[in-house]
C-alpha cells in the first residue's frame, strides 16, 4: 500500500462546468454567477441566471441540454425520481464562495438549448441577498 498525503485528499475533481451531477447523493448541484459582465464568459456562456422572486430563480441550463435529453428529464422528474436540486450562487466571478440557496424544485421551463428553468426554492431567500441578486443584474 502506498501512502496517502493530506494534500492527495483534499484535492476536488475537476468542475467548470457550473453543473455536477452527484451519483451518490442523487443530486445536480448547480452553481452560477448572476452577474457575467466581468470575467471569462463568453457569449455562449452568458446564461441568463437570476432571482425572479424570493422563493423562485430562473437558471439557465448548459447550451446544448434538450427537454428530451437525459439531463433535460432528469431536471424535469427529479421529484418522482427521487433525485435534488441543490442551487449555489454568487453575485459575479471576481467571488470565490457561493451561498447555498438550497434545495429547489422545478416549477416549468422555456425554450432549449438551453432551457430557462425556473425552480422553486424550499427556503426563500432573505431581503438582503434578494436585493444583492437583484442589482447584480440590474
Amino acid at each position: 500500500m502506498g501512502k496517502t498525503s493530506v494534500g492527495d485528499k483534499a484535492k476536488t475533481p475537476s468542475w467548470r462546468e457550473g453543473v455536477l451531477w452527484v451519483d451518490s447523493e442523487k443530486s445536480d448541484i448547480c452553481a452560477f454567477t448572476l452577474d457575467k459582465s466581468e470575467g471569462n464568459f463568453s457569449p455562449t456562456t452568458r446564461y441568463r441566471d437570476y432571482a425572479i422572486s424570493r422563493e423562485l430563480i430562473h437558471w439557465e441550463t448548459q447550451s446544448l441540454t434538450t427537454e428530451d435529453s437525459q439531463t433535460g428529464r432528469r431536471y424535469r422528474n427529479h421529484v418522482e425520481q427521487g433525485s435534488s436540486i441543490m442551487l449555489f450562487a454568487r453575485e459575479n466571478s471576481g467571488e470565490r464562495a457561493f451561498w447555498f440557496l438550497g434545495p429547489a424544485t422545478y416549477v416549468k421551463h422555456e425554450s432549449e438549448r438551453p432551457m430557462g428553468i425556473t425552480w422553486k426554492l424550499d427556503v426563500p431567500l432573505p431581503g438582503d441577498l434578494y436585493a444583492t441578486f437583484a442589482a447584480a443584474v440590474a
